[in-house]
C-alpha cells in the first residue's frame, strides 16, 4: 500500500517503535479507517517484547484534531438507532487501542504539536510521557458537537489534572496552550517546535538505555495504583522490588555505583 494512503504508519528504529498518525490533510482526524489501523498498530507493537519504547506522533503540522467531522456527517442520514449502534461500535473499537497503550509493557512517549483535540487529547493522555512543541494547543471539543468524551478521557484527565480541571476542560471545551498543559500536568516538557524531535529522541534514549525489566515494572505499578488500596500497592511494590533484585541489571547497577561508573544495562 502507498504509505501516503496509509492512515497509521509503523516503523522500527532499533528497540523503538514509531506509530505515526498519517492523515495530515485532515489534521490526522480519526475516521473509520484510521480506527482500524490504530488498533492493528497498537496490537502489533504491544506484542513485540523486544521493544524498549514506543513513540506516537502525527504527520504534518498537527498531532490529531479529534474525530473526522466530515466522516461523521456522512452518517447523518442513518436513523437514530443506526447511528447509535455505529458510533458506539466505533468508540468501542478505538478503546481497544487505548487499552493496548496503557497495558503494553513498553513505556509510550507522545510527540505532540499543533492541534491536540478530542480523541487526540485522550490518546495523548493514554501515553506515559508527553513531549510537546510550543505551538501545541489543546481542547476537548466534544460539547461543540453534542458528544461525551471517548478514549478514556473521563478516566485519564481527573487522574492527571485533578477532577476540577478535568471538569473545566470537558464541560467548557475551552482551548489552552502548551504552557497551560504543562502547568496542569498534562505534558512533561515543552520545547520549541524546531527542537521537538531532539527532545523526543533524548527521552527515548533514556528509556532504551535504562533497565528494561525495572522500567516495565514501574509502568505497571503506576498503571495499577489508582485501583489499589495502600496495603495492596505496598505489597505490589515489595514483590516488584524483589523480582528486580534477582535480575542481572540489578547486579550491574550496584556494581557500577560502587565502581563510580555509568551502568551498562543489558
Amino acid at each position: 500500500m502507498n504509505p501516503a494512503a496509509t492512515p497509521v504508519l509503523v516503523r522500527r528504529d532499533g528497540p523503538v517503535a514509531h506509530i505515526t498518525l498519517n492523515r495530515p490533510d485532515a489534521l490526522n482526524a480519526l475516521d473509520f479507517a484510521m480506527a482500524d489501523a490504530l488498533v492493528a498498530a497498537t496490537g502489533d507493537v504491544a506484542a513485540d517484547d523486544t521493544l524498549a519504547a514506543v513513540v506516537i506522533a502525527g504527520s504534518g503540522r498537527h498531532f490529531m484534531a479529534g474525530g473526522d467531522i466530515r466522516a461523521f456527517a456522512g452518517e447523518l442520514a442513518r436513523t437514530p438507532v443506526e447511528r447509535q449502534a455505529l458510533f458506539q461500535a466505533l468508540v468501542e473499537k478505538i478503546h481497544v487501542a487505548i487499552e493496548m497503550l496503557v497495558r503494553m509493557p513498553h513505556p509510550v512517549v507522545a510527540r505532540v504539536h499543533g492541534a491536540v483535540a478530542g480523541f487526540g487529547l485522550s490518546l495523548m493522555n493514554a501515553c506515559d510521557l508527553v513531549v510537546a512543541a510550543d505551538d501545541a494547543y489543546f481542547a476537548a471539543g466534544y460539547r461543540n458537537i453534542a458528544l461525551t468524551p471517548d478514549g478514556g478521557g473521563t478516566w485519564s484527565l481527573p487522574r492527571l489534572a485533578g477532577p476540577r480541571r478535568a471538569a473545566e476542560i470537558l464541560l467548557l471545551g475551552e482551548r489552552f496552550d502548551a504552557q497551560r498543559a504543562h502547568a496542569i500536568g498534562l505534558v512533561n516538557r515543552v520545547v520549541p517546535l524546531a527542537e521537538l524531535d531532539t527532545a523526543v529522541a533524548a527521552v527515548t534514549s533514556a528509556l532504551v538505555s535504562g533497565p528494561r525489566h525495572a522500567l516495565r515494572a514501574t509502568k505497571r505499578l503506576l498503571r495499577d495504583s489508582p485501583a489499589q488500596p495502600l496495603a495492596g500497592q505496598l505489597q505490589a511494590e515489595a514483590m516488584a522490588f524483589g523480582r528486580c533484585s534477582a535480575t542481572a541489571d540489578f547486579v550491574e547497577g550496584i556494581t557500577a555505583f560502587t565502581a563510580k561508573r555509568a551502568p551498562r544495562f543489558n
